[in-house]
């Protein structure tokens, strides 16, 4: 039988959409109610909308256990506010430590007039020369749906970036470790691949 994915579940907003996304790319979900109940799950998925402050909720038996089984070689995938919480600390709490699983700082988008913060709408990928698992089957310039003020850096991790007065990490991958900027399940065609590809990188 094939173990389930554990959605971690901290207030943050977008759990019914992104539970709904993730089943229709043939996902089997649970939502872990402590932090010992992720020693079942074959993957984890941290949502995100909101405010960087919002993860203190996951304190740190949960950080533990989300880095255990991170240590463990289970698959990790963090959406908007998830994705910024693998990377050290945001500029939107400053004192709040991120996973630190990703090097980096986030920052507020600084975008000139007529462009609009927060960044949200469609925007476009360019992927890197680095080609991750998470991107398989995903067109360079694949058009996915932002909503989001801040916004991590480009760096070794990134394998697909954005723009919005500044170029910032739309998606990063460090071995079993990945986030997208981005909400895939409210991104079409690119973003049911996306799901589909972080289900087969659990089950691989």
């Amino acid at each position: 039988m094939t173990r389930p994915i554990a959605l971690v579940d901290y207030g943050a907003g977008n759990l019914t959409s992104v539970r709904k996304g993730l089943s229709a790319a043939g996902a089997d979900l649970y939502t872990p109610e402590r932090p010992e109940e992720l020693g079942r799950a074959a993957g984890i998925v941290i949502p995100g909308v909101g405010h960087f402050r919002a993860t203190v909720s996951l304190g740190d038996d949960w950080r533990a256990g989300i880095l255990g089984r991170v240590g463990a070689g289970v698959p990790l995938f963090g959406i908007c506010l998830g994705m910024q919480w693998l990377f050290d600390s945001s500029d939107e709490a400053p004192g709040v430590a991120g996973l630190g699983l990703v090097g980096g700082h986030c920052i507020r988008i600084d975008a000139p007039a007529p462009l609009k913060v927060p960044h949200v709408g469609w925007n476009t990928l360019e992927q890197s020369s680095r080609h991750g698992a998470l991107l398989r089957e995903v067109g360079d310039g694949a058009h996915v749906y932002f909503t989001h003020t801040y916004a991590a850096p480009v760096t070794a991790d990134c394998t697909a970036s954005a723009a919005h007065g500044l170029r910032f990490a739309a998606v990063v991958e460090r071995d079993h470790v990945c986030g997208v900027q981005f909400h895939p399940e409210k991104s079409s065609v690119a973003g049911v691949q996306i799901l589909r590809n972080f289900v087969r990188m659990v089950r691989s």
